[in-house]
């Protein structure tokens, strides 16, 4: 399964490196762009419907699976060889696991980040249908799922972030979400001493405690833009509670 909007940069390359399933279920919030018409090119089985959140969304998707085994992938994901040839391997022998976590190669502008807590980056992504459902966070939405969990060694390669405009307008997008679930936690919060202290913070742990100055100017990029996603979620809070007539955005 896919789920997708405004993908039409992504969603050719995602499904050509999902040719070999025997199903594809794509799900769209109802895209500006080409990426529906795209879609349909490799499956007729593409629904487009309003955004209910990334969690619904995915459980939508698995919802109309018919196959034994549900593979869920992101528009921005490649599916590599040598995952697809284990994963054709595990599934021959009908294994007595639930799911699989698969470990994820994050590109950075181009270049795999190996360090910076961005690998293994493990995800469950390979479920028995049936066996577990996503959660309804706003963001870093988990697939629940009972019974046993093994672990693959073939990669899913993970372009999120090709250039510093995609990486702007997703902290803008994902700072926005983090807000929110504090919120919902019941920790909105927001003291000038988190505005300071806790952007810092991320970036030391990223940038240094994590490896991140490995990785050249690409790992300092990368623990900066993480920064700025912590300071832009407090703020956001901030604003919310202080400036009249203010929603997150």
């Amino acid at each position: 399964i896919v789920i997708t909007k405004d993908e039409e940069r992504n969603i050719t390359a995602c499904l050509e490196s999902l040719k070999w399933v025997d199903e594809m279920i794509v799900v769209d919030a109802e895209s500006s762009d080409r990426t529906v018409d795209l879609a349909k090119a490799y499956t007729p089985k593409v629904y487009v419907r309003a955004w209910p959140g990334y969690g619904p969304q995915k459980n939508f998707a698995m919802a109309q699976v018919t196959a034994d085994w549900i593979l869920i992938v992101d528009a921005d994901e490649r599916v590599s060889p040598e995952l697809q040839n284990e994963i054709e391997g595990v599934l021959k022998e009908d294994p007595a696991v639930s799911a699989y976590r698969v470990p994820r190669r994050n590109y950075y502008y181009g270049r795999w980040i190996r360090r910076a807590g961005q690998y293994p980056d493990s995800q469950l992504r390979l479920m028995r249908r049936g066996r577990g459902r996503y959660n309804d966070l706003p963001i870093h939405e988990h697939l629940q799922v009972e019974g046993l969990i093994g672990d693959l060694q073939g990669h899913l390669d993970h372009h999120s972030y090709p250039t510093v405009l995609s990486h702007e307008l997703k902290v803008g997008r994902y700072s926005t979400l983090s807000a929110q679930e504090r919120i919902n936690a019941g920790y909105a919060r927001v003291s000038p001493l988190n505005l300071l202290f806790n952007p810092l913070w991320a970036f030391f742990k990223i940038y240094v405690l994590r490896g991140g100055y490995r990785d050249g100017m690409h790992g300092f990029l990368f623990s900066a833009f993480s920064a700025a996603h912590v300071l832009l979620k407090y703020v956001k809070l901030w604003e919310r509670a202080h400036v009249p007539g203010s929603a997150l955005s």
